[in-house]
């Protein structure tokens, strides 16, 4: 039962972050997806590759069982080659297997030790990894969303976030 209330969890966050990300990648310019803001910041076009080798690696090869492709440098040290389209229909794919994983995992691979990059992690680790993994990447997504198109993103429009709890 825990087991189900944590894989429910994890799918929301995920799915709430996978509209998010997506939404942004509407709101930016097409040019300005691969801006660096400085030298220290990477693009949005390069989060969201980081994303999708991240929960790739993560989900789909050390949980799922893939072969691992993984090239970690280039998620950053790429300047473009993506339109806005490509990076989504990517992005979404990626989060709906890795969502679709997620959602078959047993209780036992909930709770089986694997080692991914440097970790030794149970399932549960795994999957705690990517929600707040791709939860952190998706605020500064946001973030430089805001900077570049100076708007409000609406994701809490019409919820009473001042609500008191009872």
């Amino acid at each position: 039962m825990l087991g189900t209330e944590f894989k429910e969890q994890a799918i929301y966050r995920m799915e709430e972050s996978r509209k998010r990300v997506l939404a942004c990648l509407d709101l930016v310019p097409e040019e300005r997806i691969w801006e660096q803001p400085n030298p220290a910041l990477n693009s949005i076009g390069n989060l969201v590759l980081h994303l999708c080798g991240n929960i790739t690696q993560y989900i789909l090869t050390t949980l799922g069982g893939a072969a691992d492709h993984r090239n970690r440098d280039a998620e950053f040290s790429t300047r473009g080659g993506k339109n806005r389209a490509e990076l989504k229909a990517i992005f979404d794919d990626v989060l709906q297997q890795s969502i679709d994983r997620i959602a078959s995992a047993t209780d036992q691979e909930l709770a089986l030790v694997k080692s991914v990059q440097v970790y030794e992690l149970t399932g549960i680790g795994i999957i705690l990894h990517v929600t707040e993994h791709l939860s952190y990447h998706t605020g500064q997504i946001a973030l430089l969303t805001k900077l570049i198109t100076a708007e409000d993103l609406g994701f809490y429009k019409g919820l009473d976030l001042n609500k008191k709890h009872q």
